[in-house]
């Protein structure tokens, strides 16, 4: 039932999809006959909840609509032998709940409210499985890093409120008059929801939650975090607009960026605990998304550089996350497959298995020639749209980029070797596959990392440059309330 529930709202995504990018954004109003009566007779600002629904809104939801479908379709044997399924699976769809609210809102104070939920909900999810004693500690640094980041958007939202007395994005863009109130709100938002994404320095939380929650949990988690990244996009973009402090903020995305991505990898190289790799890894490759956005940020007052390198670097970041999301999502399925046979994390304590998981061995390898940037996967394909926009911006970050993707390389070939290659090691000789549930889960995203890296040019045009001139377009989501429609 949860399933069939997810893939009709996958179905539902796509179809609000093709309308979204065939006629430009959408407004939902809650409480009103139509998205025209969102300002009332009399009243001069938006009164009533709205969705507020434009190309990068529908980008991040079709990220997390494929995620959770294929996390719930692994996750029915993989929780098969656990006891609550009934919780397990309402906290699931509570998440995606959490995910789908943060990215459609067109109100901060409901993208806390979303953010609540879908922080509540994994932390309970992460801390599911009491028979194992380090889930508690995961879902409690997950629901304590959760919570200071909320408590900071909500101080943001109350300096907005009173100021301005609104509390719609597009009317307090609109209104935003750039006070140094306004720049602690704006450091407050940047914080919060680097913070949940787990962004350098405030990453330690990440591979301590990753690593305990279910593998179908884990890659809902990296979505959520990219809610966040989404939030982030949407409050420098959208809110502030092209101000001269943008200038600045894009350099310290940039200088974050640079630091997540190579923090992240240095640290995975020396893993011995396959989810922790990957967790540390996911760092990394948010580097790289930081990075793309970084540059157009730092360009977005300059024309003439914003349409020469800054379009196409954040193009690069954009796509990146879709791919990410894939490719990210089908390692950690793979890792949760390595445990559910053998029960340990420990790459040290595996090997040979690729003769007994023969449909798990080709999944990694799929997942982590992506991650990796080896042509002609889909990983290539957006790091080389970002080298190249990078290199015009600054030669030395778009080098540091390629070193990072050569250390991401050399760890998952060491953790390949260690886990599926040699002899079979006599406690696994009755070693068998994965279910069939888990095999699909993860052949879900391996066929969207396959059709992204056959049609690389058609998802930059469709899905990832629409984003990105929703992003920079701010009067046009400004327009979409201020003209009441």
């Amino acid at each position: 039932m949860v399933v069939a529930s997810l893939a009709f709202v996958e179905f539902l995504v796509i179809i609000l999809a093709r309308d979204i990018y065939l006629n430009g954004l959408h407004i939902y109003t809650l409480g009103a006959s139509s998205p025209n009566l969102a300002i009332p007779e009399n009243y001069i600002v938006p009164v009533r909840i709205i969705l507020e629904v434009d190309s990068i809104s529908i980008f991040m939801a079709i990220i997390a609509a494929t995620v959770s479908l294929a996390a719930a379709i692994y996750s029915l044997s993989f929780m098969k032998g656990e006891t609550g399924q009934n919780r397990f699976y309402t906290l699931l769809l509570l998440l995606v709940a959490g995910m789908f609210g943060m990215v459609l809102t067109g109100d901060l104070f409901n993208l806390f409210v979303f953010l609540e939920i879908a922080s509540i909900a994994g932390a309970a999810l992460v801390a599911f499985r009491t028979k194992f004693a380090d889930t508690a500690e995961g879902g409690l640094k997950y629901i304590v890093i959760s919570t200071v980041a909320a408590l900071m958007v909500l101080f943001a939202i109350g300096i907005f409120y009173a100021q301005y007395n609104l509390l719609n994005i597009g009317a307090l863009a609109h209104v935003m008059q750039y006070t140094m109130l306004d720049k602690i709100a704006l450091v407050l938002l940047a914080i919060a929801f680097m913070m949940k994404l787990a962004s350098v320095p405030l990453h330690m939380w990440c591979p301590d939650t990753y690593s305990v929650a279910p593998a179908g949990i884990t890659i809902m988690l990296v979505v959520a975090s990219y809610a966040c990244l989404y939030a982030l996009f949407r409050t420098c973009f959208t809110l502030y607009g092209v101000s001269p402090d943008m200038v600045t903020v894009g350099w310290i995305v940039i200088t974050l960026g640079m630091l997540t991505m190579f923090v992240g990898v240095t640290m995975a190289v020396f893993q011995t605990d396959i989810k922790r790799l990957m967790a540390y890894h996911c760092i990394s490759q948010t580097g790289y998304m930081l990075l793309g956005i970084g540059v157009g940020l730092a360009v977005l007052n300059r024309p003439e550089a914003l349409n020469t390198y800054g379009i196409a670097a954040m193009d690069g970041g954009i796509f990146h996350i879709i791919n990410n999301a894939l490719y990210k999502g089908l390692l950690f399925l793979t890792a949760g497959a390595l445990f559910y046979r053998t029960g340990t994390r420990d790459l040290n304590r595996m090997g040979g298995l690729a003769h007994k998981m023969k449909w798990t061995t080709i999944f990694y390898i799929i997942g982590a020639l992506s991650i990796s940037g080896i042509p002609p996967f889909n990983g290539f394909a957006s790091k080389l749209l970002i080298y190249e926009s990078v290199y015009r911006f600054n030669p030395i970050l778009a080098i540091v980029a390629m070193i990072t993707s050569i250390l991401t390389l050399a760890s998952f070939t060491k953790a390949f070797y260690s886990a599926f290659m040699g002899a079979e090691l006599p406690e696994y000789q009755e070693v068998k596959e994965v279910p069939k549930s888990m095999i699909a889960g993860m052949a879900v995203l391996a066929a969207g990392i396959i059709f992204f890296s056959l049609f690389p040019g058609l998802i930059v045009d469709w899905l990832a440059h629409p984003a990105t001139e929703a992003l920079i377009n701010q009067g046009a989501y400004i327009n979409g309330i201020i003209g009441g429609g």
